[in-house]
């Protein structure tokens, strides 16, 4: 029995979602309330959407478990586990899943969101989830900056590589707005992200924000193909994964294979 979980955690709290030895992790919490509803001798292992750095909190991650018994009742189960996660993490939904669903490969694409307060400090109680700015940003520069960037390339230059996985990726929107309060959200869309790549892009409109460098800098940052010490990794907690989007059931399977071909592991 495969079944899909929907998650929304509070990141702060957490060495992000890979299960470490020693370390507070969202996948370590989740599997060991399953082991322990489930009396299994062993945690069974989570596949999750997307794996979040330590401090990035999630609204909409979806992951996928496979269990040896096919007959767990499954509402008992959410109930179960309810009870039993920590007060960060919830389990929004859990099903059984479609055939041929992959948590990680089937999806199409994630949405993840970007949150600053530039202009003064920003409201204590969106404290853990954005960013204060020192420094006023340009909206209009940091999309001029982000236009090069969309569509399918080599982010080498904003990701830590993994042996044997590419660093090629589709980035199907990357745009910035203010909102009333002031606080900027971008948006960041694509059909995967390799490690620290979404805080890397922002390192690199924040830096056009501010007039530091042109908006066409980031066409020559990224046709560079390496990481660029100027580029700065921006904070964790300004970042949430907002959503994950998966084909019709029927489509599932033959996505999951095209996705394992194209980024290796």
């Amino acid at each position: 029995m495969r079944l899909r979980l929907d998650l929304s955690y509070d990141g702060a709290q957490f060495h992000g979602w890979a299960a470490q030895p020693g370390l507070r992790t969202v996948q370590g919490e989740i599997e060991t309330a399953l082991a322990t509803v489930l009396r299994l001798e062993s945690p069974a292992a989570l596949t999750c959407a997307g794996r979040t750095d330590a401090g990035v909190h999630a609204r909409g991650q979806v992951a996928h478990v496979d269990l040896a018994d096919d007959q767990v009742d499954v509402e008992h189960l959410l109930r179960s586990l309810r009870s039993l996660l920590p007060d960060d993490i919830g389990l929004r939904a859990l099903a059984v899943a479609p055939e041929g669903f992959d948590a990680r490969f089937s999806a199409l694409e994630r949405r993840y969101v970007y949150r600053i307060s530039d202009r003064g400090p920003g409201d204590p109680l969106a404290r853990g989830q954005v960013v204060d700015w020192p420094r006023e940003l340009d909206v209009d520069a940091m999309n001029a900056g982000a236009e090069p960037l969309l569509g399918e390339h080599e982010f080498a230059a904003f990701c830590k590589k993994r042996e044997g996985a590419t660093t090629i990726r589709t980035l199907l929107v990357l745009r910035t707005d203010r909102r009333d309060d002031d606080v900027l959200e971008t948006t960041v869309r694509a059909d995967a992200f390799c490690h620290s790549m979404v805080r890397s892009l922002m390192g690199a409109l924040v830096a056009v924000g501010e007039h530091r460098f042109d908006p066409s800098w980031t066409s020559d940052v990224l046709a560079v193909g390496e990481r660029d010490a100027r580029v700065r990794v921006m904070p964790a907690r300004g970042l949430v994964l907002e959503e994950v989007v998966y084909p019709p059931d029927d489509a599932l399977a033959d996505r999951a294979s095209e996705a394992r071909q194209r980024r290796g592991n």
